[in-house]
């Protein structure tokens, strides 16, 4: 076994479930990276900056994901436009002179994920969610979505956040409660930003047979192979946690 000399991890809370070592540790063996490892670090927002601190020369990146994307920001050096636009990080790079720089591989390996499907264009959308994943997931739709995007949210406080993102955005958000989830599941296009288990109660209420054709994205972090939220069927298309990650670690191993 090749000596380690570069190292990179996925980092967030809980984390044991993660894709991430996986999909990375596959793609460092498809470019002959024999002596990168990746592993995967369970870091709460407080123990976020002890932890980045700590780390040596010999660390190349981080990918972040629930409850770190925003708490990330303040420890960067840089942050790229697309982060930036929503104010989250879910991939940090460490150059040759110590400067740490933000990128989101969300946005991208959203839209790849879902034109991989033919969903290239719907006429309206939904998100189940309003954290970070979710102004990504906005920031996705504004490339795919040509009508009104509704958010399923907890609190009028969360609903006025999606609303400002999608003002920022240039996205026509519609709020809703989280009571009324199940109705997104009758939208074109539904893109689940929650942990994995928040849609269960609902998943008996995918259309059996749609008026349209319709299409399914799933960001939730679940065990490996984690379908989208409610079974698959008939003319309903889906992405689920695997596809997402594979599109969002293809950008960040180039």
């Amino acid at each position: 076994m090749a000596d380690i000399r570069r190292r990179a991890a996925v980092l967030g809370s809980p984390i044991a479930h993660s894709l991430s070592p996986v999909l990375h540790r596959a793609a460092y063996a498809d470019l002959g990276l024999a002596d990168w490892s990746y592993d995967r670090f369970e870091v709460d927002e407080a123990a976020l900056p002890g932890f980045v601190e700590g780390l040596d020369a010999s660390w190349a990146g981080l990918s972040l994901t629930m409850p770190l994307k925003r708490a990330i920001i303040p420890l960067l050096d840089e942050v790229s436009a697309t982060a930036a636009s929503v104010e989250a990080v879910n991939t940090v790079v460490f150059t040759e002179d110590g400067r740490r720089i933000g990128d989101n591989t969300d946005i991208p390996g959203m839209v790849a994920a879902l034109r991989e499907r033919g969903v290239d264009k719907v006429e309206s959308a939904a998100v189940l969610g309003a954290g970070a994943t979710a102004s990504s997931a906005l920031a996705a739709l504004a490339v795919v979505c040509a009508g009104p995007v509704t958010a399923y949210v907890r609190s009028p406080e969360r609903a006025a956040e999606m609303r400002g993102w999608g003002e920022r955005l240039g996205v026509d958000v519609i709020t809703a409660d989280w009571a009324d989830a199940a109705a997104a599941l009758s939208a074109p296009l539904v893109i689940a930003t929650t942990p994995a288990g928040a849609t269960d109660a609902f998943t008996g209420s995918v259309p059996e047979a749609p008026r349209h054709s319709s299409s399914t994205c799933c960001t939730s972090r679940g065990p490996p192979g984690s379908p989208p939220p409610g079974p698959r069927r008939a003319g309903r298309s889906s992405a689920d946690s695997t596809s997402l990650s594979t599109r969002r670690c293809s950008r960040s191993s180039r």
